[in-house]
């Protein structure tokens, strides 16, 4: 798989990467099947999908102790990513930045991922009651130490708390622009998909004109632009996509158009003698908006984590590019 140099720390990985929540968390429950998840594990790294992004909350703690088990047989193969600063409770997830916090969170994390470092360490949202700057000055200090060779930062994703006229990510530059005194930004991770492109006005131009890296979560729409959902089908209560405004019966229904564009082209790069499937072209959408971008779709299954590091070696031609442009805005927004 084609590699990918990014960020001040040099982060290199492979050009797509694991997403490890879904084998733990937020998806369907009945579905996530801790041998199954380990194959998946096992074949994104065959595949050259080296970077595996997990997390603390991700279970909470459950999907770090999965990863971990791969990682002590192969962690010399692997590029690990995780985060800090979520705690999940019975009902409600809060933040925690306080620096003696970040401390123990990142021991318990380097237990349970059964390593003695972690390659990217992520904050995964700044807590309110704590000036960002001290939460970024104790992950600082664990590269000091050692424990972290490199810092990124999750975007904001509080749509309802914008300010009138302000775009998707103005919230997270500002705080980029505030830790970067601190301590260098290696990556940022946020939505960018076929059908989520908030991130191109502003926050990837600016990743770009800084050598940050850019990790692209949900770059397959939660799993709508693999073309495999059912409109109707319905999800289980603890799937986050049960609440998802995209992801009513009427809303999958009306955004199909995009699935269907993207069959078409995976049709006509089929033609050639490869099979292609709607989500490889999503994927490739994604690593075509510029070389500092690595998408991490999520997956649970062998099989899935096979097609999508398979996605690598897809390369959309203009024409290819010109048609995912010309196709309908996705219904249902969080807007």
């Amino acid at each position: 798989m084609e590699r990918r140099t990014i960020g001040a720390a040099t982060l290199d990985v492979g050009a797509i990467g694991l997403g490890c929540m879904p084998m733990n968390w937020a998806y369907t429950g009945s579905r996530q099947r801790g041998e199954e998840s380990l194959r998946a594990v096992h074949a994104a790294l065959d595949g050259g999908s080296t970077l595996l992004d997990t997390a603390d909350m991700y279970g909470p703690f459950t999907n770090e102790l999965l990863v971990g088990r791969v990682l002590k047989e192969r962690r010399s193969e692997a590029f690990v990513s995780t985060k800090v600063g979520l705690l999940v409770g019975e009902q409600h997830i809060v933040a925690n930045g306080r620096p003696g916090y970040v401390r123990r969170a990142c021991d318990a994390s380097l237990r349970r991922l059964q390593t003695d470092v972690i390659d990217l360490y992520q904050l995964h949202r700044a807590d309110p009651e704590i000036p960002v700057e001290e939460t970024w000055g104790a992950m600082a200090d664990l590269v000091s130490a050692g424990k972290v060779r490199s810092l990124g930062l999750c975007a904001v994703g509080a749509r309802s708390a914008r300010r009138p006229g302000a775009r998707l990510h103005d919230g997270t530059i500002r705080q980029l622009e505030r830790v970067q005194q601190v301590f260098p930004v290696s990556a940022v991770e946020a939505e960018l998909s076929v059908w989520s492109t908030e991130a191109l006005d502003a926050l990837l131009p600016w990743c770009a004109a800084r050598g940050v890296g850019f990790l692209a979560a949900m770059p397959l729409g939660n799993g709508f632009l693999t073309g495999t959902l059912t409109p109707g089908e319905g999800f289980e209560p603890d799937d986050l996509r049960a609440r998802h405004p995209r992801f009513t019966a009427e809303m999958m229904a009306a955004n199909q158009p995009i699935v269907v564009g993207l069959r078409r082209i995976a049709r006509r790069h089929g033609l050639l003698g490869n099979t292609v499937t709607p989500a490889q072209v999503a994927l490739a959408w994604v690593l075509a908006q510029g070389p500092h971008v690595v998408p991490v779709p999520g997956a649970k299954r062998e099989r899935w984590a096979t097609e999508n590091a398979g996605a690598a070696g897809l390369r959309l031609t203009a024409q290819d590019l010109a048609e995912v442009a010309a196709l309908p805005g996705a219904q249902g927004s969080w807007d």
